[in-house]
């Protein structure tokens, strides 16, 4: 880790925090995953070796904490890096308002959107035997055009193979249209109105499923009127 040479409190945080991927990973661990692998689909363009560097690094400056055996390790965070919330939720907003994504190729991975979207879903708006919702990109790479969204007791499960289970809905679209209704661009049943959305199925899930399928949270934080404020001032 390159230093700025300053004792200033910024300097110190974003050499740390500002140094690639790092912020990205606190992301995954503020959204609740705790295992390598869960990791790894946050940041799937990330080499597991990168990865287990990044998280050396946040372990010896006290962001996060280990737990569990070799090959079982869970990994959270620690007082300090709970404390990287705000950060990483206004820089989000931030991104949402003024960078946003124009969703061309390079941009959009429809395992990292799936993966989003799973631990989003509220499963209290299906009752509790299972549900399963099929979603169909056919403009997305080959073994990623198929996804199974298993919903039962209130569990929320993604699938890439087909476990065979009665499908009651398949959604059908471009991996553009539904990242970009992740995104807070439009909403589900807009985007199904237009056209640009195809839903085939049980009718009454088709009714539930903008109120299932939420969107970011970190996009419709940015999509408020106005940011929270910070309390620090300029001394001018």
């Amino acid at each position: 880790m390159k230093s700025y040479g300053q004792f200033c409190p910024l300097a110190q945080a974003t050499q740390l925090l500002c140094e690639r991927w790092t912020l990205l990973i606190a992301r995954e661990l503020l959204a609740g995953s705790s295992r390598f692998g869960e990791l790894q689909k946050g940041v799937p363009l990330m080499s597991p070796t990168l990865l287990s560097a990044r998280l050396k690094t946040m372990l010896k400056s006290g962001i996060i904490k280990i737990e569990g055996e070799k090959g079982h390790y869970d990994y959270s965070l620690t007082p300090a890096g709970q404390e990287l919330r705000p950060i990483v939720e206004l820089l989000g907003a931030w991104g949402h308002r003024w960078k946003r994504s124009s969703l061309d190729s390079a941009d959009l991975d429809a395992g990292l959107l799936m993966w989003d979207m799973r631990r989003s879903v509220d499963p209290a708006v299906f009752p509790t035997h299972r549900i399963v919702i099929e979603f169909q990109y056919d403009d997305a790479p080959k073994g990623a055009r198929n996804w199974w969204l298993v919903c039962e007791n209130n569990e929320i499960d993604l699938c890439l193979t087909d476990n065979g289970y009665e499908i009651d809905n398949v959604i059908k679209c471009s991996l553009k249209t539904m990242t970009a209704v992740w995104i807070c661009e439009y909403g589900f049943n807009d985007a199904v109105k237009r056209g640009d959305i195809k839903v085939m199925g049980n009718p009454e899930i088709s009714k539930k499923l903008q109120d299932w399928l939420r969107c970011s949270p970190l996009a419709k934080l940015g999509s408020l009127e106005k940011l929270p404020e910070l309390t620090w001032r300029s001394s001018t």
